[in-house]
């Protein structure tokens, strides 16, 4: 596991960092599964930097870059109360997204992220963690099962104009 990382609380002034890290990470895990003009209308619409600013300074939402060698590898953003994306659990802080460039992947990290989001959860006395993971994503299926989530849903997602599933995963904290 890389052990030179960082974790940074991402703030309004970082918004050009954390769309790009946003758009580069989305397209790379699922721009083969998506046509160009679906892949391009999310990324222009989801990463908006009004609509990532807004979300930054919502005091129910915290984002957190992974930083190695002074270079963001990737992120992280968890929700709580009103900013969650729906209702799946009582008391429960949501993984909205988790996120690492390609070449940082398998390294430990994606852990050392969702294990931040579960002690952020903590401080927040949660008692539940939560969040979407589509359907053709073995991998993060896998790599959150191993972690104690379990499946208790679904939901659509959509990209573009494609709407997709997303298992909704939920953890006993």
């Amino acid at each position: 596991m890389t052990k030179n990382y960082e974790i940074k609380k991402v703030t309004s002034e970082d918004v050009k960092q954390l769309q790009e890290i946003s758009r580069q990470t989305f397209k790379e895990t699922f721009g083969e599964y998506n046509t160009e003009k679906d892949m391009a209308e999310f990324l222009d619409e989801a990463y908006d930097t009004k609509k990532l600013t807004k979300e930054i300074e919502n005091p129910d939402s915290e984002f957190y870059f992974m930083m190695v060698q002074d270079q963001v590898a990737g992120y992280l953003k968890v929700n709580e109360k009103s900013a969650q994306t729906e209702q799946v659990a009582d008391n429960a802080l949501e993984v909205e997204r988790i996120y690492l460039k390609n070449d940082f992947q398998h390294q430990g990290l994606g852990l050392v992220l969702i294990k931040l989001a579960e002690e952020i959860a903590h401080k927040k006395n949660k008692t539940n963690m939560w969040l979407g993971v589509w359907e053709k994503n073995f991998n993060a299926q896998k790599f959150y099962q191993k972690d104690g989530f379990e499946r208790v849903s679904q939901h659509t997602f959509v990209v573009g104009d494609d709407p997709q599933t997303d298992f909704i995963l939920v953890k006993k904290l």
